[in-house]
């Protein structure tokens, strides 16, 4: 409801987020933290979170119901049925995200994933990785004709590709530049992430497969 005052453990998760999408976990304090919140109280953030993992693990708390809330009620209301119509959700809910005023939510898990890859999201509530699994399983079931590693690694990409995206906009939105139409930066990136995914497999890449299956050291260069 507007102008309720906003808890203390929330302008925390905030000031939080807002200083790890532009520092990263390591380029930030506990201490900075605290004081970029309004909280004149050094060990406020460690007595209401323990650790930074903690606090990180409460900004995913903080942030993803709603996204995944939107991402349900986008499937239920469009019942999709192929490739684009899956990723159409999750890009759509993932943009929207991005239009929030108070939120540097995409820019805070671009940055984890650019400082820690994959381990970032050790982080990630149980529920929400659960929930992560299923999409990414309604997505492979439309890629039967890709083999692994291929099919998780195309995967992977495009789920890193639409959260940089975002941020993008994000951060553009709130430098005040100008922005695509929020219909055409979805249309445009739901193209882009299809194809990625849909791309025909080449001679040189089947080769190159092949090959690392063997464990062979002696592959040829495919340029």
């Amino acid at each position: 409801m507007a102008g309720v005052p906003r808890s203390t453990k929330e302008e925390i998760v905030l000031a939080a987020e807002r200083l790890f999408a532009a520092h990263g976990l390591e380029g930030v304090s506990l201490r900075q933290i605290g004081a970029a919140s309004g909280n004149g109280n050094n060990s406020a953030v460690q007595y209401h979170f323990g650790t930074k993992e903690q606090l990180v693990e409460a900004i995913f708390a903080y942030r993803l119901p709603r996204l995944r809330g939107r991402r349900a009620l986008l499937i239920e209301e469009r019942r999709p049925s192929d490739l684009r119509g899956w990723l159409e959700c999750q890009i759509r809910a993932v943009l929207e995200h991005s239009e929030l005023e108070d939120s540097h939510y995409m820019s805070f898990v671009a940055s984890l994933h650019q400082h820690d890859g994959v381990k970032g999201f050790r982080h990630l509530p149980a529920e929400f990785a659960d929930s992560r699994l299923e999409f990414e399983t309604q997505l492979r079931s439309h890629l039967t004709n890709l083999d692994e590693p291929l099919q998780s690694l195309r995967l992977a990409q495009v789920m890193s590709f639409i959260v940089h995206a975002a941020a993008a906009r994000e951060r553009a939105r709130r430098r005040g530049e100008p922005l695509l139409p929020f219909a055409l930066e979805v249309g445009n990136l739901v193209d882009a992430m299809v194809g990625l995914l849909t791309a025909p497999v080449s001679r040189e890449t089947r080769a190159a497969l092949e090959c690392g299956r063997r464990n062979d050291t002696e592959c040829p260069s495919t340029s």
